[in-house]
């Protein structure tokens, strides 16, 4: 329960959730960004082959 009321109530553990945070959000990101960039790959190999 320490750790909880730490995690929430300290400098060192507010900057630790903010950084967790942000790294997921940036891997939501890169997994978005790069997911489009295949789809747009794909779809340009296919219009090639045409």
């Amino acid at each position: 329960m320490k750790a909880i009321v730490d995690l929430f109530s300290t400098d060192y553990g507010l900057f630790s959730i903010t950084v967790i945070t942000c790294v997921i959000v940036m891997g939501i990101w890169f997994y978005r960004f790069f997911a489009k960039k295949i789809e747009e790959s794909e779809r340009e190999a296919k219009r090639i082959e045409r």
